[in-house]
């Protein structure tokens, strides 16, 4: 019997679609089942660009060598910082810088993208 993962995401760091493909966004999001769903949709030179289909709350983390960039599609995602909270809107979008603690959230479902760097640990550094 497996152990439980320690985190319910579903995270798949497969990159789904190759360079000179339609990244098909709808499809995805169509076809999503999970509450917190992380697809790498393609690389761009050291980064990549993910889907998030999203819904209720990701742990606090923070990433020591890595910025990220969230960037809403539909609905609305909160990211908490230690200070404030950040409320993004569709169209809007927000650079978490590298080493700031962080924790993102969806009271209701939404779509993201995120742009990163390929190497990132999306659960956080230890």
């Amino acid at each position: 019997m497996n152990a439980p993962s320690p985190y319910p995401y579903a995270t798949h760091l497969d990159v789904k679609f190759a360079p000179l493909s339609v990244v098909d966004v709808p499809r995805l999001v169509a076809e999503c089942q999970d509450r917190w769903y992380n697809q790498t949709l393609c690389e761009v030179n050291d980064s990549v660009i993910r889907l998030g289909v999203l819904q209720g709350e990701y742990h606090w983390h923070k990433h020591d060598r890595d910025d990220e960039f969230f960037f809403v599609l539909e609905g609305r995602f909160w990211i908490d910082l230690e200070d404030r909270a950040i409320e993004l809107k569709p169209l809007e979008g927000f650079v978490v810088p590298r080493g700031v603690v962080h924790r993102t959230r969806a009271p209701e479902r939404c779509v993201i993208l995120m742009s990163e760097t390929r190497a990132i640990v999306p659960t956080g550094d230890t």
